[in-house]
């Protein structure tokens, strides 16, 4: 049976938040191969739910550290 999908959030919120970190400290040692690698590592990410997950975190982590 398949969580809800605020109970499947709350319970991989602080994992999803750490895989987008640890993907985003990569963007600095890979530089311009970092897009199609980090895509890469999303793809197999699973469920996609979680997938979805980790590149909101990914996002928000891009969008903070422009601003």
């Amino acid at each position: 049976m398949d969580l809800p999908r605020a109970d499947f959030h709350q319970q991989h919120q602080a994992s999803a938040q750490a895989e987008a970190q640890r993907l985003f400290e990569q963007k600095a040692v890979l530089q311009g191969a970092w897009l199609n690698w980090v895509a890469s590592q999303i793809y197999t990410l699973r469920p996609a739910a979680y997938a979805s997950m980790v590149r909101r975190e990914l996002a928000l982590l891009q969008q903070t550290c422009e601003n």
